[in-house]
């Protein structure tokens, strides 16, 4: 091995091995250092296993809804070790994807973990104890991140578990309890509730999904209720203990302490930046319980050292990962092309599916724009109605005077596909008017989108007749 490169990168996730592969097309001599798996906690413990069971989850509550198109199975049964054996074969397949473009790319892939012993060298420790020093001009740090575990006793007690264990369950337990109920959590509640499972969820906020608009939050969480999953909001878990074979939450809320059962816990309190044992301060790399801080171009505020991905914290999205990474290893390399990859979109991959990109209502008002809104129903789309998908709306939201798209918010089917054409829109901010003669094909449930951004105007066809509200 060439002890020297033009740029090490420590982590082989979403946002290290796309910044490999952008360093190689641009003809950089490039080591990749993973840990553990080709793929990070997207891949092996996050967004494709969870999409593997949703796709079960989602089979499940076709064949129970079957009897409204004419058509009565016999009845199904569910193997776990099957689904299981199933997402673990998707997962080793994409795996081998990721180290064939590896291979093909050139790049040389090192396992072992990594720490940095100043600005321009990097030791790797490697699975068996033996350890390297390598020379780097540069280095990116992806290093990932880990689930939080808040300090609540009983967090150490048989069957509190985390998401990264409960993507490997090998029984559905009969009831679960979710302690958050931001992105992971409502995904797995609307996974396990479709398996089987009593899931109650308890928030410490006034609301699930914090981060989305309010309205989505809103219409979603009576959508899970009507569907039979408990979401306690308001709710903060102060103990949790066995009890005669079962688990009991003690929680504090508006109206005093509430004591929940179950037979597993997950917890699901979000995720913190993995930064520990990296050698950030042999380095003199500035980070807090935050994540590494970086500028504008990902550089840390060491010459040469970059961060991207969840370790920065932010979004911890496995796209924004990727983009970061080849925005960074566009600066190193200096090439200006990179766009500015603003409009990032966030998916929530529940019954039915949240989509959204740019501002919420919340985020519009606090910033003091002056915008208005318009709301188009799945109700009134008839690609929704033939696949009898029709719950939901598209939310479109537009600066007043120059109807310039700043926000889409999108609650039904497909929304995680249907957002994009709404991140082309923000990110090369476009009008109301621009966007007014795009023909979309019928039927299909594109058509709630431009329906939607004509309501912006007064404009749209299959919708009453009104002006849309204005808001400060």
């Amino acid at each position: 091995m060439d002890m020297e490169k033009d740029i090490v990168i420590i982590g082989g996730g979403p946002g290290g091995y796309t910044a490999a592969i952008r360093a190689a097309q641009l003809g950089a001599k490039v080591l990749l250092v993973e840990a553990e798996s080709l793929g990070g906690t997207c891949l092996n413990k996050g967004c494709i296993p969870t999409k593997a069971l949703y796709q079960n989850a989602r089979l499940i509550h076709e064949l129970e809804r079957a009897a409204e198109f004419g058509i009565r199975p016999d009845g199904f049964t569910i193997d776990v070790a099957e689904m299981m054996q199933r997402k673990q074969k998707i997962v080793d397949r994409l795996k081998e994807g990721i180290a064939q473009l590896i291979r093909l790319n050139s790049i040389e892939l090192l396992y072992g973990k990594a720490c940095l012993l100043s600005r321009n060298t990097v030791r790797v420790t490697g699975p068996e104890g033996g350890a390297i020093e390598i020379k780097a001009n540069n280095i990116i740090i992806a290093a990932g991140s880990v689930p939080a575990k808040p300090p609540i006793p009983g967090m150490d007690l048989p069957g509190v578990i985390t998401s990264d264990e409960i993507l490997s369950i090998d029984r559905i337990p009969d009831t679960l309890a979710i302690l958050g109920g931001g992105v992971i959590g409502i995904e797995l509640a609307g996974i396990f509730s479709a398996l089987g499972s009593k899931v109650t969820v308890l928030e410490f906020l006034p609301r699930i999904l914090a981060n989305m608009d309010g309205e989505i939050s809103k219409k979603l969480a009576l959508s899970l209720k009507k569907k039979g999953i408990g979401i306690e909001t308001d709710a903060k878990v102060t103990r949790i203990s066995a009890d005669a074979g079962s688990l009991s939450l003690l929680t504090e809320g508006k109206n005093g302490e509430s004591v929940f059962s179950a037979d597993a816990v997950l917890v699901s309190t979000g995720r913190v930046p993995r930064t520990e044992g990296l050698g950030l301060e042999a380095a003199g790399i500035a980070y807090d319980r935050k994540g590494v801080k970086v500028d504008e171009t990902y550089q840390t505020n060491v010459p040469g050292i970059y961060a991207v991905g969840d370790v920065i914290g932010g979004l911890m999205l496995a796209h924004a990962a990727a983009e970061e990474g080849i925005a960074a290893v566009d600066h190193i390399m200096g090439h200006r092309g990179h766009g500015s990859g603003d409009a990032v979109p966030a998916c929530v991959f529940t019954f039915p599916e949240i989509a959204a990109v740019g501002l919420s209502e919340e985020e519009a008002k606090e910033k003091g724009i002056d915008y208005c809104s318009s709301k188009f129903l799945f109700g009134a789309n008839g690609k929704a109605l033939t696949v009898g998908e029709e719950e939901g709306f598209v939310k479109v939201l537009a600066e007043t005077r120059t109807k310039r798209i700043i926000g889409v918010h999108i609650m039904g089917p497909h929304a995680s596909d249907l957002i994009h054409e709404a991140v082309l829109a923000v990110e090369k901010k476009m009008t109301a008017d621009e966007l007014a003669g795009v023909v979309h094909a019928h039927p299909t449930l594109s058509e709630a989108f431009m329906e939607a951004v004509l309501g912006i105007d007064n404009k749209a066809i299959h919708m009453m007749p009104k002006k849309p509200e204005r808001r400060v």
